[in-house]
């Protein structure tokens, strides 16, 4: 009788503490800011070695209203400017541009910004961005204004902030050269 008690007490120790482990392992919820009709959620940028004068900005947002936005750009005393750019693949050459009207946020849709794809460009950086920093900048929206909120620096090569799983930007990066240290 004893060694039942003893056995369903420890099963059920066992059984609490690998709940409290899950709850304790599971990764931070990524900050979630509104603007208007905005929700912005996985701001994050990837580590800079030193020296290096430009810095790629990656988040989601989602327009949950029933106009379009758009994203103008961003200012934030990391960078002595940020745009917005996109980065595509055409006939094997691997191009980026300035966006300079701005990214649309149709009504209904969600737009990543991701390694290989849209981003914000950060330059003119005037310090290295290190892992584990938060970097603070705001946003400028057409309709729903300006909104900061802060980028969750991540390791070097990251490809998407830590526990999100894949970037889901438009290409593969697996098969992409690390472009991290690129300098203009």
């Amino acid at each position: 009788m004893q060694i039942k008690k003893l056995s369903a007490s420890i099963t059920r120790a066992i059984a609490c503490a690998t709940m409290l482990a899950c709850f304790l392992a599971a990764p931070a919820r990524a900050e979630e800011v509104k603007a208007g009709d905005l929700v912005i959620t996985q701001a994050w940028s990837r580590a800079t070695p030193g020296g290096a004068k430009i810095a790629g900005g990656y988040l989601t947002i989602e327009n949950k209203g029933s106009a379009p936005d758009r994203l103008i750009g961003g200012t934030g005393e990391v960078a002595g400017k940020i745009e917005v750019h996109e980065m595509s693949m055409k006939d094997g050459v691997m191009t980026m541009r300035f966006l300079d009207k701005g990214l649309a946020i149709e009504p209904g849709k969600t737009v990543k910004l991701a390694p290989g794809g849209y981003h914000l460009m950060m330059l003119d950086l005037k310090s290295p961005l290190k892992q584990g920093d938060k970097v603070p900048v705001t946003l400028e929206f057409e309709k729903a204004g300006k909104v900061t909120l802060s980028l969750d620096v991540q390791g070097v090569g990251a490809q998407a902030p830590a526990g999100a799983g894949k970037s889901g930007g438009h290409m593969d990066m697996k098969k992409m050269p690390d472009h991290s240290g690129m300098k203009m």
